[in-house]
């Protein structure tokens, strides 16, 4: 997601320490309790290429498993 306040633009990625539930899908905001099995599943790395000069940024989200 990315969203630009006068100069400024703010990004945010999918990977967390803790799965987070979609928005607007759970009963109250924090981390999902999910089994140990199914963790790797649900986090990831972000990857962002930065290119001095261009205005937007190359981002890339994978998941553990």
């Amino acid at each position: 997601m990315q969203k630009v306040e006068g100069n400024i633009t703010f990004h945010t990625a999918t990977s967390t320490a803790f799965p987070q539930p979609q928005p607007g899908q759970a009963d109250s905001p924090g981390p999902m309790k999910v089994p140990a099995e199914k963790l790797r599943d649900l986090l990831g790395i972000t990857n962002v290429n930065f290119v001095r000069g261009k205005h937007t940024l190359g981002i890339v989200d994978s998941s553990l498993a």
